[in-house]
């Protein structure tokens, strides 16, 4: 992976929300103009003010919210990116509850990225959940370095998010729905089963998304020997490692933060059963 050094720094700005659109389900895709942006690799984040900034300041809920940053969009002046949410709590709430021209605290890019795989090696992508919104850089990177089959999961078709957009890069596209609503009818692990089983071999995969189908995805690399990425998704409180909120053991018996020595890992210096 990137050495710490060699990433954008992040911002601490107050971003116009252009648009905050509802996508089914509890799905929503926030498009915000952040004056300064860097750009972001694939797999960093920003830590979002849980809700609109107002005049007056508010307390109640105090936290930000953990957002990966799902794509840049262009070259617009101010830049502008998107962030794929699903409403899951009150602070959630109330950022579904912004509209074009209020204002949202952004800080970021933070994070560790993926690391991009061997040109010409097939690269195997598995996201469920919230986690699509973590992969959708990553593919459009490493399309350009060779072949991509990138495999989404939820419980439903109503909860899949992004699938349009993957679609457009022109990757290969599988979907698992766990009722059989949409797709192949069960878990998206099964799918990244069934490349591996029709692969030529030494493919890179990459996960995020639920612990469970993290763990599972990390033991199947291991078990075909091959190398396996995962964007962890624990809360956060801060997003710089100095609240301690986010500390997960390493298989080795050390601790690491999510926010700062993360999100990404090699699934193998994840001590799984550690995890909640």
């Amino acid at each position: 992976m990137k050495e710490s050094a060699q990433l954008a720094l992040p911002l601490r700005v107050d971003a116009e929300v252009r648009e905050n659109r509802a996508e089914g389900g509890s799905n929503f895709r926030l498009r915000l103009a952040v004056a300064g942006w860097p750009g972001a690799e694939p797999g960093r984040f920003v830590m979002l003010s849980p809700g609109a900034r107002g005049a007056a300041l508010r307390f109640d809920p105090l936290l930000p919210r953990p957002m990966a940053v799902y794509r840049t969009l262009g070259v617009a002046a101010p830049p502008e990116i998107e962030v794929l949410y699903k409403v899951a709590g009150r602070g959630t709430r109330l950022l579904a509850e912004t509209h074009a021209g209020d204002r949202v605290r952004v800080v970021g890019p933070l994070g560790v990225p993926f690391a991009m795989p061997v040109a010409g090696r097939r690269a195997l992508l598995v996201g469920g959940g919230t986690g699509i919104a973590s992969l959708y850089e990553l593919a459009a990177r490493a399309a350009q370095r060779g072949p991509v089959v990138v495999m989404l999961g939820a419980r439903s078709e109503a909860e899949l998010m992004g699938c349009d957009d993957f679609a457009a890069l022109g990757v290969e596209l599988r979907i698992a729905t766990e009722d059989g609503s949409r797709g192949h009818r069960g878990r998206v692990t099964e799918l990244l089963e069934a490349a591996l089983d029709a692969g030529a071999g030494g493919e890179a995969i990459y996960a995020c998304g639920p612990t469970p189908m993290m763990r599972r995805a990390a033991e199947i690399a291991a078990l075909r020997g091959r190398s396996c990425q995962v964007s962890l998704e624990n809360r956060m409180a801060c997003g710089f490692g100095v609240c301690l909120g986010c500390a997960v053991p390493r298989a080795d018996g050390s601790i690491a933060l999510v926010c700062r020595d993360g999100p990404v890992f090699e699934a193998g210096q994840v001590a799984w059963a550690g995890l909640p």
